[in-house]
């Protein structure tokens, strides 16, 4: 299937076998540098930034659009996942992107994917805790694309930090040839980080919920006024407060380890992570506060 799209790149090829995407994207045959974009569709503008600069550092984009079955612990969330391929068809055309992989689960997973992944506790804390075998969904998952696709560089927005930091410790781990590329968070007007699932707020919903960023940067000038276990205490009522909030955890870590920081005096880089449900919606946002 070819999508035109003359009044920006030519044309963008939508690809649903993996044996096509193995044949097209061969890097013995493609030209040039291909950078690659996996999502789970519903696209927003953070999606699209992702896109854009994978066009500016490469020269054939690529993008995948599936829902791993894999990474969803409740059944119902995986159901509820919005899912609009022809208005992401529509959003990509003019992002810079010139081929879409759009597999079935059956194309992904031909037999089921049993692999454990060791992520040296990566995976015990913060979205760990709460979503148990999430993130090894998520490795069964991206290194199956990678090995479809055969990227040289692979797109991350930096609001899902925990999965960027199990995601490059999975590419060292099984010794991959792609390069992953952190990307800045893309938010809202209010400073709500841009995510599918705000899809399913309601109008409401998605105005209080821009109070979970601003708690965030007002906690980030308070950080060393205040110890570490205060500052967390101070962010999850602040947050509770709004009646349509409620705190599932507020983490703050070393960048790399994931390990919870004692104190501000930390060698490392410290990041503050929250997982808020906003009525049925669950969303998750976090600052780089050192």
């Amino acid at each position: 299937m070819i999508i035109f799209a003359p009044d920006f790149y030519g044309y963008m090829e939508l690809i649903c076998t993996a044996s096509k995407a193995r044949l097209m994207f061969n890097p013995i045959s493609r030209k040039g540098l291909a950078g690659f974009v996996p999502t789970m569709g519903a696209l927003h503008e953070g999606h699209l930034e992702l896109v854009r600069r994978a066009a500016r550092e490469n020269d054939t984009v690529i993008v995948s659009i599936f829902v791993n079955p894999n990474q969803f612990n409740d059944k119902s969330d995986l159901d509820r996942y919005p899912r609009n391929l022809e208005a992401d068809l529509a959003l990509l055309e003019p992002a810079g992107c010139h081929y879409v992989f759009a597999p079935s689960v059956e194309e992904i997973y031909p037999e089921p994917d049993t692999r454990i992944f060791d992520f040296g506790g990566l995976d015990h804390v913060m979205e760990g805790k709460f979503r148990p075998g999430h993130f090894n969904g998520v490795a069964q998952v991206v290194s199956r694309l990678f090995d479809i696709v055969q990227p040289d560089k692979a797109y991350f927005g930096l609001k899902d930090f925990q999965q960027l930091a199990i995601i490059s410790h999975m590419v060292r781990m099984l010794h991959l040839d792609v390069e992953i590329v952190p990307c800045p968070i893309v938010r809202e007007a209010s400073g709500l980080a841009m995510s599918s699932r705000n899809e399913l707020l309601s109008a409401d919903e998605r105005v209080n919920a821009a109070k979970i960023y601003e708690t965030l940067t007002r906690a980030m000038k308070l950080a060393g006024q205040v110890a570490v276990p205060q500052l967390i205490e101070w962010i999850s009522g602040e947050i509770n407060k709004n009646p349509f909030l409620d705190v599932e955890y507020i983490d703050i870590v070393d960048d790399k380890t994931l390990k919870p920081v004692s104190g501000w005096n930390h060698s490392g880089g410290i990041v503050a992570c929250a997982a808020v449900w906003c009525g049925k919606v669950r969303l998750i946002d976090n600052v780089i506060i050192k």
